[in-house]
């Protein structure tokens, strides 16, 4: 099937004067040429042009798309790439689409809208610490689980995230030790926390890898001052530290 340049114009949502542009500076030849002079567009040439379209929308220039397309020497790698852009230009939009919703549902409840709520996926902030240390399915089915719920869903689940904060911060001061009862007992509220959220070991039921998951945010919250600074600093961090490994060896 072939189109005119006039009809894939109409299609495309541009105009024939683009095309022949196109033409001209070498980013998108025709099909093939009549004997009258038209220019022809197969599915070759129309799979291209998808690709220029999506580039021009992201805001590139004619000659970096040329260089792009220049480099893409299979087309099938070059149609795989053009899905790559398409599903991460729908994730983009998918998560403005979340952000003005529950921006709407704080309007209409009468609530100051979270910017830290609103704009913030689960775990958007330590993505590639997320998929490097778990894999790129755990950091999406989590997200996923996170946008799914409603705004006061979402503050539900901070303020018990606080709480348990908190908890943690009541136990340290008492003076117990990390292998206490008490510092156990909230050892086993804090994995059970993180059996709530899809894509992770511990919610999977993977015994090993819940393990190390465990083991490895106790080094983290002493690691990462943004953490620390939750727990009190150093001395509580470690706290919660020595409590999660305790656990994790004995009652895992």
């Amino acid at each position: 099937m072939e189109w005119t340049i006039n009809e894939l114009a109409t299609r495309a949502g541009i105009t024939s004067r683009a095309l022949r542009h196109y033409d001209r500076i070498g980013l998108l030849a025709p099909s093939r040429v009549g004997a009258n002079g038209y220019r022809y567009y197969g599915p070759g040439a129309v799979a291209r042009l998808q690709r220029i379209l999506l580039m021009r929308t992201l805001g590139m220039g004619l000659s970096a798309i040329a260089d792009v397309l220049a480099e893409e020497v299979d087309e099938h790698d070059g149609l795989r790439a053009h899905i790559a852009e398409l599903e991460g230009e729908r994730d983009r939009i998918e998560q403005r689409i979340h952000a003005v919703r529950h921006t709407l549902e704080a309007a209409l409840a009468g609530a100051e809208p979270c910017m830290d709520v609103m704009l913030d996926g689960f775990n958007d902030r330590y993505e590639e610490e997320v998929t490097s240390r778990w894999g790129e399915r755990a950091f999406r089915a989590s997200n996923d689980w996170w946008h799914s719920k409603s705004l006061e869903e979402q503050l539900a689940w901070k303020q018990a995230s606080e709480d348990l904060v908190a908890a943690w911060g009541d136990v340290w001061k008492t003076g117990v030790s990390p292998t206490s009862g008490r510092a156990q007992s909230l050892a086993a509220r804090h994995v059970q926390w993180l059996r709530e959220i899809p894509g992770t070991p511990t919610a999977e039921g993977d015994r090993d890898r819940s393990i190390q998951m465990v083991e490895g945010l106790g080094h983290t919250y002493v690691d990462d001052p943004r953490f620390a600074a939750k727990y009190h600093g150093a001395e509580g961090a470690a706290f919660v530290r020595d409590a999660l490994h305790a656990y994790a060896r004995t009652r895992m």
